[in-house]
C-alpha cells in the first residue's frame, strides 16, 4: 500500500487553511474534469479521481486530523486499519447483509487502497455510530452578477426582461461539495453550479455604472425551510455611440456648418427625450459647448435631471464652386486687412 500525499495532489502546503484547500480543489477539478479534456478522457479521469480522493480527506476536518496524525507511522497504521477493515467485512457477512450494502467497506469505493484502509469505514469493531442532527432553518446566501444596460434603459427606467448565467450554490450538497461523506455527484465537489435564469428587473431611473440593483429572494436557496438570499445586479454600460455620460450630465458632439457658426441660426439637437431646437449665437467658435438645461440623466430621489452639453463641430462644405471660392478668398483678404471692409 503506497502512502498518498494529498497535500501534494492538491498543490497546497500542509498548514493550508480549509478555504484554500477548497479553492484549490475547485480550480483543479474544473481543469481535470473528463468533460473538459476530450482529447485524453482516461488520463483526466484518473487525475480527477485522485483530486476527489484528496479533497475527501483534506476537506473534512476529522479525516484531515486523522491523516495528519499518521506521520511516519503510516505503514503500521495501515496494517491496523486493514485488519480492522477485514474484521468489519467478516462481521457483516456473518450477519448476512448483502455485499452491495457494504461496497465501500469491501474496497469498491473507487478510491485507492490507502484511502479505503483509513477512511472508508468508521467507528470500532462491534460499535454502532449514531448521529443526531438538529435541522435549523438557514437563510440562503446572496449572489451577485452583472447586468448590461443601455443609456436609454437608465434614462427611462422601468421593467426589463433579462436572461442571466448565475453561479449558484449546489442544490444537492448545499455548497459543501459533499453528500453522505462522498464527493457531490452534481457539482463534483466544487459546491457551485451554473444556472440560467430569466428575470424581470426593475431598472431605476438614472442608475449609474457599478450601482447595484437588488432582487429580493432571487439568491441562493435557503436550507431547512429558511428563506432565499438576495441577488444583486451590478449595472454596466457599453459605450454609447452618441452620448458621453459624466455623472448626471450628457455630452454630445453636433456637426454644424461654418455658416451657422458665423451667422448664427437654429439647429435641431437630439436628446434622450426627443429632438429640440437650439439657437447658435453669431460668431460661435467650433468646439464651443452650449448647455441644454434639464436634458441630462434623471437624478436620484426624483431631484430633476442633469444637463446636456452640446459641442459644436464646425464642418466645411464638401464641394465648393468657383464663385464660392472667390467669396472665401475675398473674405480672407478682408480679414487680413488687404481689402477695406
Amino acid at each position: 500500500m503506497n502512502y498518498k500525499d494529498y497535500y501534494e495532489v492538491l498543490g497546497v502546503p500542509k498548514d493550508a487553511a480549509a478555504k484554500d484547500i477548497k479553492s484549490a480543489y475547485r480550480k483543479l477539478a474544473r481543469k481535470w474534469h473528463p468533460d473538459a479534456n476530450p482529447n485524453d478522457p482516461k488520463g483526466a479521469e484518473e487525475k480527477f479521481k485522485a483530486l476527489q480522493e484528496a479533497y475527501e480527506v483534506l476537506g473534512d476536518a476529522e479525516k484531515r486530523r486523522k491523516y495528519d496524525a499518521l506521520g511516519s507511522d503510516w505503514q503500521q497504521a495501515a496494517q491496523q486499519a486493514e485488519q480492522q477493515r477485514r474484521y468489519r467485512s467478516n462481521q457483516r457477512q456473518e450477519e448476512a447483509y448483502s455485499s452491495s450494502q457494504f461496497g465501500e467497506a469491501e474496497g469498491v469505493s473507487g478510491f485507492s487502497d490507502f484511502f479505503d484502509a483509513f477512511f472508508a469505514s468508521q467507528g470500532q469493531p462491534g460499535q454502532t455510530r449514531q448521529r443526531t442532527t438538529t435541522r435549523v432553518p438557514r437563510r440562503g446566501g446572496d449572489l451577485e452578477t452583472t447586468i448590461d444596460l443601455t443609456l436609454r434603459d437608465a434614462y427611462q427606467g422601468g421593467t426589463k426582461q433579462v436572461s442571466l448565467q448565475i453561479e449558484d450554490t449546489c442544490p444537492r450538497c448545499g455548497g459543501t461539495g459533499v453528500v453522505d461523506n462522498a464527493i457531490c455527484p452534481v457539482c463534483h465537489g466544487t459546491g457551485r453550479v451554473i444556472s440560467t435564469r430569466k428575470l424581470e428587473v426593475k431598472v431605476p431611473k438614472g442608475v449609474r455604472a457599478g450601482q447595484r440593483i437588488r432582487l429580493a429572494g432571487q439568491g441562493s436557496s435557503g436550507s431547512n425551510g429558511g428563506p432565499n438570499g438576495d441577488l444583486y445586479l451590478s449595472a454596466q454600460f457599453p459605450d454609447d455611440p452618441q452620448y458621453e455620460r459624466k455623472g448626471d450630465d450628457l455630452y454630445l458632439d453636433l456637426p454644424v456648418s461654418i455658416y451657422d457658426l458665423v451667422l448664427g441660426g437654429d439647429v435641431r439637437v437630439p436628446t434622450l427625450s426627443g429632438d429640440v431646437t437650439m439657437t447658435i449665437p453669431q460668431g460661435t467658435q467650433s468646439n464651443k459647448l452650449l448647455r441644454l438645461g434639464g436634458k441630462g440623466m434623471p437624478k436620484a430621489r426624483n431631484a430633476g435631471n442633469g444637463d446636456q452639453y452640446v459641442r459644436l463641430i464646425g464642418t466645411l462644405p464638401a464641394h465648393l464652386g468657383e464663385r464660392e471660392r472667390e467669396l472665401f478668398r475675398e473674405l480672407a483678404e478682408i480679414d487680413s486687412g488687404k481689402v477695406p471692409s
